[in-house]
């Protein structure tokens, strides 16, 4: 019956890829890099300079339960929600597809790019600010599409915010909360012998009871679960390395060492070998963090502060929570158990071993060997359903901010209820239906995304420069005061 449907996905899926991997291993490197290089250097390396500063209004003040306000979120909340956005199965997943494709060594590549990000995300959130517009409501509106349109006036700045608008609808709202659910439903089945049906219906109840709570349950909702998932995992993780701790020295020379001479572990030559470890470190670096990806800018443009340089600071810290702590530590975990001497993917990614473990098995396989197969599964199932689950929520929203940007200008609230309703639906078929095609064109979305985006980065330098330049001294004792 839906033989044509095959035929049909069979004929585009490698027109997706092809157009993905171009994009993504030539593009996407060379525009990240340029933007985050750019910022590094006009903001005097923001992400270093002000990373105490960041820290402190992170840490300094958090709770998890947020101060009450009538629009917006708390600066915490709003940090929540991003990362609820950033740490998701891309840190165990798309990690994993990243070590198994380009080698350890695709995890250097993966924290270069989150340096530079750093200073990116801290631009996209201080952009989110300046540019956000309050309705009478109080309600706030704010991410790329308007600092877009600031960038570009006229119709030229109209047709990318509309092209950004659509991009992140279509990649991050309907088919990003699908592969969410995908990863949710096949982890459940596989370490608890759940249907994915059930698993479905139960994701369905969760999200439709905060959806019908407005932002303000999400909030709350994200603020609470995105530091107990990472503190579980972190946990997890510690306990694999300190039993492991004699392979720690190896297992970090290997990062170093195949950023370099990946060809030593992928085999054939050393050009398409370095390039697979740089593309899936940036690509996998990217859909971890997602600086400048213009998804997160949406969330920080909430956050009920008055400086935009503060929520800048704190955006950054997203970055490194992300890529520095929860991914490098499933990273370590990985390779200390599999790729040391002895470890099944010892002589790299080949033979019977690439028909036993994939990136979807990987982390379990790894957590397994200290933990047990059995436990192991089941931990790294348990730790990756918050971290989909939160990042659908957030994914979520950014796509009815730019729905609502879309068509809702005259009934918001009609066009918020249909739009969450086909989030719904696409959250259930995630779950009972794994398609190729699905994933690839939401990483090509991923990656159309970062285009408008980054282009209205690169116009906007001037007011990222001129906010961080009234904080360049001083900003130590601005925190002591306040």
């Amino acid at each position: 019956m839906f033989t044509w449907f095959q035929a049909f996905e069979d004929a585009i899926n490698p027109i997706v890829t092809t157009i993905d991997d171009n994009i993504s291993g030539i593009v996407l490197i060379v525009m990240l890099i340029a933007v985050g290089l750019l910022y590094s250097i006009r903001t005097r390396f923001v992400q270093v300079r002000c990373f105490g500063e960041g820290m402190r209004k992170v840490f300094g003040n958090l709770s998890l339960r947020g101060k009450k306000s009538d629009s917006g979120m708390s600066s915490f909340q709003a940090l929540a929600t991003a990362i609820a956005a950033q740490v998701g199965t891309g840190n165990i997943i798309g990690a994993s597809g990243a070590i198994l494709t380009g080698g350890p060594g695709a995890i250097f590549w993966m924290w270069v790019i989150a340096f530079f990000g750093m200073a990116t995300i801290y631009a996209e959130a201080t952009l989110a600010i300046s540019t956000r517009e309050v309705a009478a409501d109080g309600s706030i509106k704010g991410g790329p599409v308007y600092y877009i349109r600031k960038a570009f006036t006229g119709g030229f700045g109209k047709f990318l915010a509309g092209f950004f608008a659509v991009a992140i609808t279509l990649s991050l709202g309907f088919l990003g909360c699908m592969v969410q659910s995908n990863s949710i439903g096949s982890v459940f089945t596989t370490a608890f012998n759940v249907p994915s049906w059930i698993t479905g219906l139960v994701l369905v109840a969760i999200c439709g009871f905060i959806f019908l709570g407005g932002m303000k349950r999400l909030a709350s909702a994200v603020e609470k679960i995105v530091p107990i998932m990472a503190g579980v995992f972190l946990l997890g993780g510690l306990i694999i390395l300190i039993a492991r701790i004699q392979y720690l020295p190896a297992t970090i020379g290997m990062i170093f060492k195949y950023a370099f001479q990946p060809q030593a572990i992928l085999g054939g030559a050393f050009g398409a070998a370095i390039k697979a470890a740089m593309t899936q470190g940036a690509k996998r670096g990217l859909f971890s963090n997602e600086a400048g990806m213009g998804s997160t800018p949406h969330a920080h443009a909430q956050a009920n502060v008055k400086d935009p340089h503060d929520q800048g600071v704190v955006a950054m810290i997203g970055v490194f929570i992300d890529t520095f702590v929860v991914l490098t530590l499933n990273a370590l975990v990985i390779i200390s158990t599999l790729y040391t001497k002895d470890g099944p993917l010892a002589a790299g990614y080949t033979d019977a071993v690439a028909e036993t473990i994939t990136k979807g098995n990987l982390a379990q396989t790894a957590f397994g060997t200290i933990f047990g197969a059995s436990v192991g599964a089941k931990f790294v199932a348990i730790c990756l359903f918050f971290f989909a689950f939160s990042t659908v929520l957030s994914w979520s929203l950014f796509g009815k901010i730019n729905i609502v940007y879309l068509f809702g200008k005259k009934n918001p609230k009609l066009c918020t209820t249909i739009y969450y309703i086909l989030v719904l639906v696409f959250v259930f078929i995630g779950t009972i239906a794994y398609d190729d095609l699905a994933w690839n064109l939401q990483s090509l979305g991923n990656d159309l995304m970062v285009l408008p985006n980054v282009i209205a980065m690169f116009a906007l330098t001037g007011i990222v420069v001129k906010i961080s330049s009234r904080h360049k001294k001083g900003a130590r004792l601005e925190d002591k005061a306040e």
